[in-house]
């Protein structure tokens, strides 16, 4: 219990705040160009309560990743549905990297507060769990930026590869979205996509973003899961 605890208080911010931000971009660069569906619906709000999935938000603390119900986009109110799909889809994980860049930057010069800070502290005892948050923070933006990029609707990269292929590919490619997530578990599960392409991306852009302290973000989220 008091495992489940310490992962709840370190985990649940950055993780809410990931998947929140990632659904709410979605919506908000829909109503931009002419779908004003999740607005009508509440949906533009940082509000956790408008958005939570309750087993996606569990998968946060047994898997290290999660995910909010959909917002919902009605491609057809969009100006140029086939063009203008690419930047709804690509709002939610380009706002992931966005947030994992704030949170590297800001490991980084905590870190260096950290290191001034003297032993036991009261100011040493509130960097730490700073830290830890902003650590996997780094870690789960950028996981769900690299996921959510496969190729495959009705993951965002799949939309986005729809909005560019030519007419007759494109509509190839969406008539698989009804299969999609059938042969996304199957790859997650039963093959090793993320072994071979999704956490070498992963481990890439944190040293990319977090340089010298990409060790503690993967540190971090490895004693997180393991606990």
């Amino acid at each position: 219990m008091e495992n489940f605890l310490l992962k709840l208080s370190i985990m649940l911010v950055p993780g809410m705040l990931a998947i929140v931000c990632h659904e709410v971009s979605h919506g908000y660069i829909a109503w931009r160009y002419g779908d004003p569906t999740a607005r009508m619906l509440g949906r533009l709000t940082l509000n956790p309560l408008k958005h939570i999935d309750i087993i996606g938000t569990l998968m946060i603390f047994f898997v290290g990743i999660g995910w909010a119900k959909p917002v919902p986009v009605v491609f057809e109110n969009l100006r140029n549905p086939k063009r203008d799909m690419i930047w709804v889809a690509a709002a939610g994980p380009i706002t992931n990297i966005i947030l994992a860049t704030v949170s590297a930057f800001a490991l980084r010069g905590l870190v260096a507060i950290g290191n001034s800070a003297v032993s036991g502290s009261p100011a040493a005892m509130l960097v730490e769990p700073l830290l830890m948050m902003l650590a996997f923070s780094v870690y789960i933006n950028l996981l769900l930026a690299i996921f959510n990029m496969i190729p495959l609707p009705p993951l965002d990269g799949g939309r986005v590869l729809v909005g560019l292929l030519p007419w007759r590919q494109s509509n190839a490619l969406a008539k698989m979205e009804p299969y999609g997530m059938v042969i996304i578990i199957v790859l997650v599960f039963f093959t090793n996509i993320f072994s071979t392409i999704v956490s070498p991306l992963l481990f890439l852009g944190v040293k990319l973003l977090a340089g010298p302290e990409s060790g503690l973000v993967m540190g971090v989220t490895h004693r997180l899961m393991m606990r």
